[in-house]
């Protein structure tokens, strides 16, 4: 159901997404409003205006009989063509000075329009911007709500995984306790319980739950993992100390080699057990000590002699020298305390760990314990992402010239090259050792 629900919501920030681009997209360009046209011409009407006012209507005046008789016969033939022309000039004169006053309107009108067009264009355009950006806040909000529930989906998984496997313990001790003797149990108390290993059980639980919450998925350690593979090509009796949930040994077990595991807990050996794999719950040095000489074929701890204290890892590594055959492969993996993410947020996080351990330190024990050709191998870089970012110079920043700017981009992207080789390199080191041919 979580899975289903995952691949829901997963499908629908897709969509949601999509949207939001297109909508982005959309937004629109401010247009190029073309510049208010230029006012009417009237200069000229006043002088039409007075042109036609000084033009005499009517038949002209007479003065004479002889000046009547001759005016009258010509006014006959050309006054109608006179009329028509007066007539035509007065309306041209009227059409002018009406369209003088709806052009001046017009223009007017345009001059306050454009302006408020570009305002309206500015105000959708701030608009449809300011939508997008409502929009884009809703996805950290959804994943804010999102990511509150999985933690708490997390924390109830995680309750419930340590119930689940109380309750898997509480089962075992009472199948066990059912088939001890009746002159055990009427003699003493089980061992266990005299041991206390109700309370040791219930810790181991506990760190079980840890693992599985902090450690990383199954399929991230066997990736992690993977690379220590080919060291123990062609090899047999191979001892995974601190074995935890078997990942290692089972990928041993698919390659070939016959390997066997071992943890102080005893829910971790039972996780192994139930997938088909050889382990066993027991102390590291007591047990490298009851084994022959030369009797191991390879030995790795990955991520355990940190949780060791410095006295018991030197006897550790002096005795798994003589326990392991000439020529086999120590690896030890453990947290780079040299890179401080791995340490603050890593290390102390875990309660169990008594010692950091640097890799030069390490390195020398191992020599100094008789291992030969003891490299350290540093794994699990921190993300590009995760680093302190340089400055880009500018182009002016590669004169010849040497100028205050250039000298505070050099000396900042220094700092930030030497505090990335202190707080952001890598996560973990393994350091991968050999037993000498010859003692």
């Amino acid at each position: 159901m979580v899975s289903r629900l995952a691949a829901e919501r997963a499908e629908a920030y897709r969509r949601y997404n999509e949207a939001l681009t297109a909508l982005d997209r959309a937004i629109q360009a401010l247009p190029e409003l073309p510049a208010p046209p230029p006012p009417y011409d009237e200069q000229q009407l006043p002088v039409i205006n007075e042109a036609l006012r000084s033009i005499p209507a009517g038949q002209p005046a007479r003065s004479s009989w002889w000046h009547k008789t001759i005016v009258d016969s010509t006014w006959r033939v050309i006054g109608p063509m006179f009329e028509r022309q007066a007539a035509f000039n007065a309306a041209l004169v009227d059409h002018l000075n009406r369209n003088a006053v709806a052009h001046r309107e017009v223009s007017a009108a345009l001059a306050a329009a454009l302006p408020a067009t570009r305002a309206g264009f500015e105000s959708l355009i701030r608009f449809e911007s300011l939508l997008v950006q409502f929009l884009q806040q809703i996805t950290p909000l959804a994943d804010a709500g999102d990511r509150e529930l999985r933690d708490a989906i997390a924390s109830l998984q995680g309750v419930a995984e340590v119930a689940q496997r109380a309750s898997a313990r509480a089962s075992r001790e009472i199948e066990r306790l059912g088939t001890v003797s009746p002159a055990t149990a009427g003699g003493q108390a089980p061992a266990a319980v005299v041991a206390g290993q109700p309370n040791n059980a219930v810790d181991a639980l506990k760190y079980l739950g840890f693992e599985d919450r902090f450690r990383g998925s199954e399929a991230e350690i066997r990736a992690r993992l993977i690379d220590y593979l080919p060291y123990f090509d062609g090899a047999s009796s191979v001892l995974d100390v601190g074995c935890g949930r078997g990942e290692f040994l089972q990928l041993l077990k698919e390659r070939g080699v016959a390997a066997r595991g071992l943890d102080l807990n005893p829910e971790m050996a039972e996780a192994c057990r139930a997938r088909g794999l050889e382990a066993a719950t027991g102390d590291a040095l007591a047990t490298l000590r009851a084994l022959p000489d030369e009797s191991l074929g390879g030995l790795i701890a990955v991520q355990v002699i940190e949780h060791l204290k410095p006295a018991y890892l030197s006897q550790f590594l002096q005795t798994a020298f003589f326990k392991l055959r000439p020529g086999a492969p120590l690896i030890l993996e453990t947290i780079n305390p040299a890179c401080w993410v791995a340490f603050f947020e890593s290390y102390i996080r875990d309660l169990t760990h008594e010692q950091p351990i640097h890799p030069e330190t390490l390195q020398y024990m191992l020599q100094a314990s008789g291992f030969a050709s003891v490299d350290v191998v540093y794994r699990s870089p921190i993300a590009e992402g995760g680093r302190l970012q340089r400055v880009t110079p500018r182009p002016e920043h590669f004169g010849e010239v040497a100028d205050p700017v250039t000298e505070l981009v050099s000396t900042f992207n220094h700092n930030v090259d030497r505090l990335n080789s202190r707080l952001f390199t890598f996560q973990d080191y393994a350091a991968i050792a050999r037993v000498p041919d010859v003692r």
